[in-house]
């Protein structure tokens, strides 16, 4: 049994989005549509170890030919290099505008293999299949695809819808607790942006230690991703609304960049991120209590020791953010807990003082 909900976007197109335990019927019954013998799987290397039976099964019902890439673990696979590698092994072994691509994995692989169904004869049809937290509830949901640059995170990329979504939270069951942590982060985030009550909720899934239990969390992922569903079909192109999604991601992305995309995973950025924001927004005439943010501390075991610049030299690399417009900076912020708004930085003293609390909090 699954859930869905449909993604509007702005060519008038809509996609599923499907929830649920154990999946397979339903993909095995979607990938009827495609009339392709052959299928190209982008997975993640950990994902195509611990459970290529189950998603083989679903697919090789349809598909005579699966060609599988194994994506390399962690943000570092988001590259120029492996981006060529895998629209070298796409192109080489055939591909035509109705073979469709599905990406199987998190965040990495899924915005990764976004980009190479987007450019590869223009566009060939994607499938998203998120098997962690943080690409069920975010990254899976709403087309950005794209890789890194040395200068910046996510600077070469497009806009590109999938066909469907497939979170099925079985996926869930060998996620590793650092995963689980990671993704927090963005299920946190629209608690703080959009629905306060959510903080209650991941509590007390926590207290029933529930890290292991990926049906326990399905109303919660079905909640974040609600959120992100209606904000997206507002703004696809992320000219206004969508913005607010990016709490806490200007400071995040500096974040990873300092740690050379190695040290620190996206979710810890952006947890130390949200920080840094509530942080600014107080600055700036907020009264949001930090304790919100701060009472889920002991789960990231995180320290930014590895942030060795000075404030002043992270507000410059902030600039380097694709969200800079006219040499500006772009904050989201928080007039209140669930009143996000864009703030743009004239005067940086605030955003330095901002970085050496943050630093502060995770010696």
């Amino acid at each position: 049994m699954s859930d869905s909900i449909s993604v509007q976007t702005s060519t008038a197109d809509t996609y599923e989005l499907h929830f649920g335990y154990d999946l397979s019927a339903e993909l095995e019954h979607f990938v009827q549509n495609f009339g392709s013998g052959k299928a190209f799987l982008m997975v993640d290397a950990f994902v195509l170890k611990h459970h290529r039976t189950h998603f083989e099964k679903a697919l090789k019902s349809h598909f005579k030919e699966l060609h599988v890439f194994e994506v390399p673990r962690g943000e570092q696979a988001k590259n120029i290099e492996v981006y060529k590698q895998a629209v070298d092994f796409v192109l080489n072994e055939g591909v035509e505008r109705g073979t469709p691509l599905i990406a199987i994995g998190g965040g990495v692989t899924g915005d990764l293999s976004g980009f190479v169904a987007a450019t590869v004869l223009r566009g060939i049809p994607l499938i998203h299949i998120p098997t962690t937290l943080l690409a069920m509830v975010d990254s899976s949901i709403g087309g950005k695809t794209g890789i890194n640059h040395i200068t910046g995170k996510n600077l070469i990329g497009s806009f590109y819808q999938p066909a469907a979504v497939f979170a099925d939270v079985k996926y869930l069951e060998t996620l590793p607790e650092k995963e689980w942590v990671n993704g927090l982060s963005e299920v946190l985030k629209y608690g703080m942006i959009h629905s306060p009550e959510i903080l209650e909720k991941v509590k007390t899934l926590i207290e029933q230690n529930t890290f292991v239990d990926g049906k326990s969390w399905l109303p919660l992922i079905q909640q974040s991703a609600t959120i992100k569903v209606e904000i997206v079909a507002e703004d696809v192109l992320e000219a206004g609304k969508r913005a607010f999604l990016n709490f806490g991601h200007t400071f995040a992305h500096v974040i990873e960049k300092a740690g050379n995309y190695t040290t620190y995973s996206h979710g810890e950025a952006v947890y130390a991120g949200m920080i840094a924001a509530v942080h600014a927004s107080n600055s700036l005439g907020a009264n949001i209590d930090l304790s919100n943010l701060l009472q889920f501390k002991p789960l990231y075991k995180l320290t930014l020791d590895q942030v060795d610049s000075s404030a002043k030299e992270l507000v410059h690399l902030m600039k380097s953010d694709k969200k800079v417009k006219d040499e500006q900076i772009q904050l989201i912020l928080l007039k209140q807990i669930s009143s996000p708004y864009v703030y743009k930085v004239s005067e940086t003293d605030f955003v330095e003082r901002t970085w050496e609390h943050t630093l502060n909090i995770f010696k």
